[in-house]
This record gives C-alpha cells, sequence and structure tokens, in this order.
C-alpha cells in the first residue's frame, strides 16, 4: 500500500506518482499500464505532453477502478484564457469526467494570475476538478491567489532534488498547508555521487531509491517517469527500507 498525503479537502494523494513526460504516444500507453500493474495509482500528465489520450486509455484498460487512481493534468498557460475549453479538451482525451488534481503548468503573465485561478476554482466548484494547484510558482505568487480568492492552491508542483534541497521554502508551504511534489528528482542528480553511492550500497538498494527515498522521508511526492519496466518497478519499491536521520541529512547536505 502506499503512503499517501491528505489534501485540504480530504483527498488522499500518493506520494509516489508515475511522471509521463517526454513519454510519446504508444510508449505512454505501454508505461502507463506497467506502472498500474507494479502499483502505482497515481499517474501524472499534462496537456503540454501530448499524452493524454494514451493515459487515460492505459487507465481503462488497466482493469483498475477510475476512483482508485489519482489523476492529474497540467493546463498550458496560453490557454489560459480559454482555460474551461483546456479542461474538457483534457477530459475528453484522458476519457473522464473529472481529474484528481488540474495545475497551472507555470505561472501564467502577472495581469492573468489571479484571473486563471478564478478558472480553476470555478472548474473545482463544477466537479471538472477534484482539487487544484500550481506548478513552478513561487510562495509570493501563491500569496497573491490567496488574498485575492481566499482559496489557496492544494499542491505546488516544483523542480526538486538533493542538489536544490531548500529547508527554508519547504517550510513555507508547510505553514501554508500546501503540499510539494518534486519532479525531476533523479533527473538533476548526480546519481554516482559517493554520498548516495555509500548510503545505497549499505541498504542493498540503488542511488536512484536512495533520492526518491530521501523526498519521501521529506513528505515530498515524487513523480519518477521510465518507459523501462523494471525502472518503474524499482522506482516505486522504496517500501522495504528507510534512511536513517543522519543519512536523510547526508543527502540534505548536497545542496
Amino acid at each position: 500500500m502506499t503512503q499517501t498525503v491528505n489534501l485540504p479537502g480530504g483527498t488522499a494523494l500518493p506520494l509516489i506518482g508515475f511522471g509521463t513526460w517526454e513519454l510519446r504516444r504508444g510508449t505512454a500507453y505501454e508505461s502507463v499500464r506497467a506502472a498500474l500493474e507494479i502499483g502505482y495509482r497515481h499517474l501524472d500528465t499534462a496537456t503540454l505532453y501530448k499524452n493524454e489520450a494514451d493515459v487515460g486509455r492505459a487507465v481503462k484498460d488497466s482493469g483498475v477502478d477510475r476512483e482508485q487512481v489519482f489523476v492529474t493534468t497540467k493546463l498550458h498557460p496560453q490557454d489560459a484564457r480559454h482555460a474551461r475549453r483546456a479542461l474538457e479538451t483534457s477530459l475528453r482525451e484522458l476519457g473522464t469526467d473529472y481529474v484528481d488534481l488540474w495545475l497551472v503548468h507555470w505561472p501564467t503573465g502577472s495581469e492573468q494570475l489571479v484571473p486563471t485561478w478564478r478558472e480553476l476554482l470555478a472548474a473545482k466548484s463544477a466537479g471538472l476538478a477534484r482539487n487544484v494547484g500550481v506548478s513552478n510558482y513561487s510562495t509570493a505568487q501563491i500569496d497573491q491567489l490567496t488574498k485575492a480568492t481566499g482559496e489557496q492552491p492544494a499542491v505546488n508542483q516544483i523542480s526538486w532534488s538533493p542538489a536544490r534541497h531548500d529547508p527554508a521554502r519547504l517550510e513555507e508551504h508547510r505553514r501554508r498547508g500546501i503540499i510539494v511534489e518534486g519532479y525531476s528528482g533523479l533527473k538533476n542528480t548526480d546519481l554516482s555521487d559517493p554520498v548516495l553511492t555509500e548510503i545505497a550500497r549499505r541498504h542493498g538498494v540503488t542511488p536512484a531509491q536512495v533520492v526518491l527515498r530521501w523526498h519521501l522521508e521529506h513528505d515530498i511526492v515524487i513523480l519518477p517517469r521510465s518507459s523501462r519496466r523494471e525502472r518503474i518497478a524499482s522506482n516505486f519499491d522504496l517500501e522495504g527500507f528507510e534512511l536513517t536521520g543522519e543519512d536523510v541529512a547526508a543527502i540534505d547536505a548536497l545542496a
């Protein structure tokens, strides 16, 4: 059973998600099918990835109940003025009536920042998105949205890795009750770093598993991506070991 964290509305968000960035048509379908078979119940896609149809078809063909799969997609900022239409297109591609989380992929121009957020809140009220959030936003931008509307994003999806570990930024999100989802955690890490290889050796796991487990120790949602079944499985297999406090501190220090 995957660890979950509760979003403000009470939805359980699995801490281990399967990312689909750069997975092209066909490959995305096969990879998502493999991920669901392995046990992932959180899928992350976006309009920009152009693979929503593959993701939706994989969920449908997997035999896993739609209610059991947490699906995230993202609004391309250039579609901000027609956000509702963009979401309806995403839902058609995904073959579903709702997404579990809809994010603004990165900040729009400042004049569109709040109107776009209002569109996401309206989609949530209409039941098209069960939760709404942002991606690549600063805490100042998040505060601007909250101040204008009284409702803050449930999630901020940002680049995170040992090299980019920022305790102060994490604490800013915690204080506001906003979940941090980290992307490119493996891509932005030197997996041959002696600190990681030594910790991996001690636990009998791979350096990649150490990095992913480190995110979980900080309650940061992870979205590893791969098109290789054995890698998809190994990225999910993080419950058989725990990092010590010393391990976590050593990895934190890589920043």
